[in-house]
């Protein structure tokens, strides 16, 4: 190959210079690891999720590491939207990824007044909808395991802002086509999947949950499976973008989720293992099209041969 191979992916109207995005709660703001990795190389920063508020999140011990990942209650503990676009925001926008915001709330009205401030932030490309978060008004049941109030809570954000939206599905669901259909009709431009798995781990001397919560949320290689089988299914059903997310350690596994039909992929718990996880993935995706004489990324996505 006498040229480089373009790595170069479209999410909706985002424009990534490569398919590695960072997976939110997992890289702060991006400030921490800037000693640490040349944030510049990234195809696109998502940030920790952001409520209308601060949050406190769960009390410790809210991390505990399991067999191939780790359980996680942070509880989405967060500086809040206001204090992110005064203090976290100067930072990131003079970054070269797209900066995209993942919010979450416990009612509808929160997700709406989030997307709203948000869209008149010009440095804030898009926003993530993390709707794994229990529905206040629905007894505590997620936004994300229903298609009917998937539906609901990202119509309202729709109509809230014209940016790029991104939905983040929950894979603690029996059939996760429904919920990618009808956020998909509700005005999604991209669905990222997976969420972390719900879990738990006991401490057998003192026969106590290791995780003050009792139960958190599985990331990590233990899930890649199912995330790949979940991307591949959705993939198979949906007109708009996929990002890949669960279990990406390498650029072998970064490569699967692209060929089972994803766009691009997101790096999350691999941060805390590898902090520069993301660009020995971005130099191996171009590594594997090199010798294999593939002139762009985007000929590989949803190749699968079934």
């Amino acid at each position: 190959m006498s040229k480089k191979p373009d790595l170069k992916v479209d999410i909706g109207a985002l424009k990534l210079q490569n398919p590695v995005m960072t997976a939110s709660g997992t890289f702060g703001y991006a400030r921490e690891f800037d000693h640490l990795v040349d944030l510049n190389r990234l195809g696109g920063i998502i940030v920790k999720g952001l409520s209308l508020m601060p949050a406190k999140g769960n009390p410790p011990p809210r991390i505990v590491e399991t067999a191939c990942g780790m359980i996680n209650a942070i509880g989405l503990e967060n500086v809040g939207i206001e204090a992110f676009v005064a203090e976290k925001l100067p930072f990131l926008q003079n970054l070269v990824p797209p900066i995209i915001v993942n919010i979450y709330g416990k009612l509808k009205e929160e997700y709406m007044q989030l997307a709203a401030r948000i869209h008149d932030v010009e440095a804030i490309s898009g926003i993530e909808v993390n709707i794994s978060c229990p529905n206040v008004k629905a007894g505590g049941m997620a936004f994300g395991v229903d298609p009917q109030a998937a539906f609901s809570v990202i119509s309202a954000v729709r109509e809230q802002t014209s940016k790029p939206l991104i939905v983040k599905l929950s894979p603690n669901v029996t059939d996760i086509t429904e919920i990618a259909t009808a956020v998909e009709e509700a005005g999604a431009d991209c669905i990222s999947l997976i969420n972390t798995i719900t879990a738990m781990a006991i401490d057998i001397d003192t026969r106590r949950p290791k995780i003050a919560n009792i139960i958190g949320g599985l990331s990590g290689p233990a899930i890649k499976p199912v995330a790949l089988r979940m991307v591949w299914q959705v993939a198979q059903i949906s007109k708009i973008p996929i990002i890949g997310i669960g279990g990406i350690m390498t650029a072998e596994d970064a490569l699967e989720f692209l060929i089972a039909g994803a766009s691009a992929i997101q790096v999350g718990t691999a941060n805390f293992v590898n902090p520069r996880a993301t660009t020995d993935i971005i130099d191996g995706i171009e590594a594997f099209l090199v010798e294999r004489d593939i002139t762009s990324v985007k000929d590989i996505v949803g190749t699968l041969e079934t």
